[in-house]
């Protein structure tokens, strides 16, 4: 493949980061997920909810499904400039790619549960429609912590690069450590019903989720600026050895 079509390629899948945010926002957004439910809300009320809104919930699983194939090739040409660092593949970059492949699954499968309780709402006893409800919070808020060891392997990547012009900067370096960290509180959603803790809570949603759209963001950015370096960098060079800790 010549160097051009290859810059090309990596240029689109930097770009599917965008069309995955702006998927992501559009979804939740049809299913007035933006906001999670409070975790103490009544079965009535629970009920209620997947009435209401059960249209939107509905078309958000559709749209999830529509954008998440686009998680694929962002992932991969993540893992292709983190390869750039390591002089190969590495550590580092395979450990994004392993965890960066599995991350669609963490929002399609607790949506599923979610729009098989909104689906027939009707034939369901309340009871059973609360434990779905639940299943889905409790999955996508619980389950971010697992990507972890993927936004710090991207971090440490910044801190090693030693290069002039580094394919990461280092203040996304830290950004991706501090999101890192921020998923961490998240594990403990299945021990507690209320304060920051909870599903809808401070520390285990709400700071996440705004830094989560922030690096979703920022990523893109500093990929299509690490491309564009690429571009302009002479064959030879492109091979560089592999940074050193």
């Amino acid at each position: 493949m010549s160097k051009d079509r290859y810059i090309r390629l990596e240029r689109i899948s930097a770009w599917c980061g965008v069309v995955l945010l702006v998927g992501f926002i559009a979804a939740f957004g049809a299913g007035h997920l933006l906001t999670p439910v409070d975790p103490d809300m009544s079965a009535t009320d629970l009920v209620a909810f997947l009435h209401d809104h059960r249209t939107g919930i509905l078309w958000c699983t559709v749209i999830m499904v529509l954008a998440v194939p686009f998680e694929y090739p962002y992932v991969v040409v993540t893992s292709l400039q983190m390869k750039r660092v390591e002089g190969g593949w590495g550590l580092l970059s395979m450990i994004q790619l392993t965890t960066g492949v599995v991350a669609p699954l963490g929002f399609f499968f607790p949506l599923a549960i979610l729009s098989a309780a909104a689906y027939r709402p009707e034939i369901h006893s309340p009871d059973v429609l609360s434990a779905m409800t639940d299943t889905f919070n409790l999955m996508l808020v619980g389950n971010a912590c697992i990507f972890v060891l993927q936004v710090w392997s991207i971090g440490y990547t910044a801190f090693i690069d030693h290069r002039e012009k580094q394919v990461f900067p280092r203040w996304y370096g830290w950004l991706s450590i501090v999101l890192g960290v921020l998923l961490i509180p998240g594990a403990f959603v299945f021990v507690v019903h209320s304060g920051p803790f909870a599903w809808n809570g401070l520390l285990a949603n709400v700071i996440p989720s705004l830094t989560y759209f922030v690096w979703k963001i920022a990523t893109p950015y500093v990929l299509l600026k690490a491309i564009k370096s690429e571009e302009q960098e002479p064959t030879a060079q492109a091979e560089a050895a592999p940074a050193t800790v």
